[in-house]
């Protein structure tokens, strides 16, 4: 029986080991942590076709530029000569054209899309109960400007083959009869999909437990030894750990984990904040994007989770008041009722998002080590791209034809 290791156990990792092991192979997963708080527990639980517009974007340069002068803002950059940043900045300004969006938007959609039906797949298997529900995603905006950008993407997506439809306020009103609203209206992303990622990783975990999988915590990759162009050990302190095919899927410390194999991959870990509170009256039933003020907020197992921001930074376990205090006074603004209270800081969740300089992940094999596959750089998407991610993992190692062209994903690009 073939042997894969698969560095780092986020969703990517956990559902390429759920394919791989469904197609027999004998399958160990490496991870730093306790797998108890990484960024595909924390994050909005949303799957979303509607995102085929990258990070790298026409305006996100000027735009990013204004939010780091304001403490609150949902985007920032830690101005820093960190020659890893200066890299990236670099190839994310060269991104940033009206050519890489629309050369973006047929894959970055068909990859959510796969994942939709797969999640659909698993939601049928026993004991994968993750509270799945398509009901879409509202778009809420306050301002002209941002109604007419979210007409432009609904007319676009509808031209991709999305269910898109722009609502008026009387008709956002009554989908949800018992929320207050003072917005312009919304474009309601009835593509989307939205799940409770907590019991999503739980019963990954389970079900991959049950079946044989390996599931190694607190073994931080700390060096790997390559003959030739093949991956041969990975090491984890005193410990060895041998495979016939190896897979790097760990996120925001990817670049630190393939320069170990002698791979380079561009990347930033982008932190994000997430918190949740009780909502017994059940008003907020489909999950929210408050446009303006890049806020996400979904309901899960019977809360609501609040969550937003992305800082370009080191990795550091800094948790920025400021930053979700702007995520906290903007949620008012278009729900007045509902008031969520700045929470203490040990109620904080924060996760790092691994963010490519062009806004697309990398997947498929490494050109340098025949043996390794690398599956990393969802950015804010991990969720919503991580199974089709894992199913093609699986068929890269398997040798057999990936669902999806894997071009434009590539490592070397």
């Amino acid at each position: 029986m073939s042997k894969v290791l698969i560095i780092g156990a986020g969703i990517v990792g956990l559902t390429s080991a759920y394919y791989l092991q469904r197609k027999g192979y004998e399958v160990t997963i490496l991870d730093k942590g306790d797998i108890s708080d990484n960024c595909s527990f924390g994050n909005a639980g949303m799957i979303v076709p509607s995102h085929f517009v990258p990070l790298a974007a026409p305006g996100m340069i000027k735009q990013g530029i204004r939010w780091m002068f304001n403490s609150k803002s949902p985007f920032y950059v830690r101005p820093s000569l960190n020659a890893d940043l200066v890299n990236w900045g670099f190839k994310f300004m060269k991104h940033a054209t009206v050519k890489h969006v629309n050369q973006s938007a047929v894959p970055l959609r068909d990859l959510s899309l796969l994942s939709k039906k797969l999640y659909a797949d698993l939601a049928k298997e026993p004991d994968f109960d993750f509270e799945l529900t398509h009901n879409g995603i509202l778009a809420f905006y306050k301002t002209e400007k941002a109604a007419e950008e979210e007409a432009h993407l609904a007319t676009k997506a509808i031209g991709l083959g999305l269910d898109m439809a722009v609502l008026s306020p009387a008709e956002c009103r009554a989908l949800q009869p018992d929320l207050k609203l003072d917005v312009l209206g919304a474009v309601h992303y009835r593509c989307d999909a939205h799940l409770y990622p907590t019991k999503l990783m739980h019963a990954l975990l389970k079900c991959l437990t049950n079946n044989g999988v390996k599931i190694e915590r607190g073994k931080e990759v700390d060096k790997i030894e390559v003959v030739g162009n093949r991956v041969m050990k990975v090491f984890t302190g005193n410990e060895v750990w041998e495979a016939d095919q190896y897979v790097i899927a760990t996120g925001s410390w990817s670049p630190a984990v393939a320069k170990m194999a002698g791979v380079k991959i561009s990347l930033m870990p982008g932190k994000g904040y997430s918190f949740m509170e009780a909502e017994p009256q059940n008003r907020l039933t489909i999950p929210a994007l408050l446009c303006e003020a890049r806020v996400a907020i979904t309901p899960m197992n019977g809360q609501i989770r609040y969550g937003g921001t992305m800082e370009l930074d080191k990795i550091n376990n800094r948790i920025n008041m400021q930053r979700v205090r702007g995520i906290v006074e903007s949620v008012p603004a278009y729900f007045p009722d509902l008031k969520p209270a700045l929470p203490a800081e040990k109620e904080i969740w924060y996760g790092f998002r691994p963010s490519s300089p062009d806004g697309l992940p990398y997947i498929g094999r490494s050109e340098k080590r025949d043996n390794l596959v690398v599956a990393t750089g969802h950015g804010m998407m991990g969720l919503s791209l991580g199974p089709a991610t894992g199913l093609m993992v699986s068929q890269l190692i398997d040798g057999t034809a990936t669902e999806l062209e894997l071009k434009p994903f590539a490592v070397s690009r």
